[in-house]
């Protein structure tokens, strides 16, 4: 058994992390793009040999997989992307016969929550997400010129000192954490620091909520939640050089990228519908927000 590391790169809300990837050959290999989720599984029967992709969770998830292999007759390597749903899997590709051993051909993937196929709700009208009755400063709103452009578009940056309770703006099912990082910087690779909330709402988007503090996520993966719910702790962890809550809803890409989406907050002037920077909002009691799910 041969084995071989590979370098990957896996969007992370605003960022890029960088992540290894081990690929194990034998009667079925397979390659980790990130622990626990996306593996590539190699078959071999006989002289048949296939690469698929594996779906481990129980949340759909958008692909994209390059594979190149050494065999002369291939010039460019091939690129697969589509969605799985969770604890699925898909053939991608037949492999020459004559393969094997692992460095025999490289592959790299990305991956990102949600289906490809997703379409938002605009009629729906997000909580802020935040406690009811607060207001805070919106630092970045849609199209900010420091970081809110491409994927970020329609991102929302909040002043909050950390420690601040953190509230759900939709309802769905909490598919990633991540709570361990205790560093904030602005430097490149910085955003491999970020704590985070990935929310999977009913119509395939997510609602992300980004640079809580270390052990801030007070929800586990798998938890069902509601508008308004506390669902974590803000801090200043991962890409920032301050205190702050990022909350963006996103759609995934057929490249498995993520691109944020426009959306509307309920307050309690009424309907928000650009949030601009500077300004404060006051959020509903949310007992009473009827904000929907």
């Amino acid at each position: 058994m041969s084995k071989q590391r590979i370098r990957i790169t896996k969007p992370v809300g605003q960022t890029l992390k960088t992540i290894a990837c081990l690929l194990v050959f034998q009667s079925t290999a397979e390659a980790a793009c990130d622990k626990g989720w996306l593996f590539l599984d190699i078959t071999r029967d006989g002289d048949v040999r296939e690469l698929h992709a594996r779906n481990t969770n129980d949340y759909p998830i958008t692909y994209s997989i390059r594979v190149r292999t050494n065999d002369e007759r291939q010039q460019r390597p091939q690129t697969f992307t589509g969605s799985l749903p969770g604890k699925s899997s898909e053939r991608l590709i037949g492999l020459p016969s004559t393969i094997e051993h692992a460095d025999e051909f490289s592959t790299s993937c990305r991956w990102t929550v949600g289906r490809n196929d997703a379409t938002h709700d605009d009629d729906h009208v997000y909580l802020l997400p935040y406690a009811g009755g607060s207001s805070f400063r919106v630092l970045q709103g849609f199209g900010s010129r420091l970081s809110h452009r491409g994927g970020e578009q329609y991102a929302v940056d909040f002043n909050m000192s950390s420690g601040t309770p953190v509230h759900a703006a939709r309802s769905g099912v909490v598919a990633r954490i991540e709570e361990s990082n205790d560093k904030g910087c602005w430097e490149d690779g910085c955003g491999a620091f970020a704590n985070f909330i990935v929310v999977l709402h009913d119509d395939g988007t997510t609602g992300e909520y980004y640079h809580l503090q270390q052990n801030g996520a007070l929800v586990a993966a798998g938890d069902r939640i509601v508008a308004g719910q506390k669902i974590g702790l803000s801090g200043n962890t991962g890409h920032t050089t301050m205190p702050h809550l990022h909350f963006a809803v996103y759609m995934a890409t057929n490249r498995a990228r993520s691109q944020s989406v426009p959306i509307s907050f309920l307050s309690e002037d009424g309907v928000v519908y650009e949030p601009r920077r500077g300004r404060r909002y006051l959020a509903v009691e949310h007992q009473s927000a009827g904000a929907g799910d």
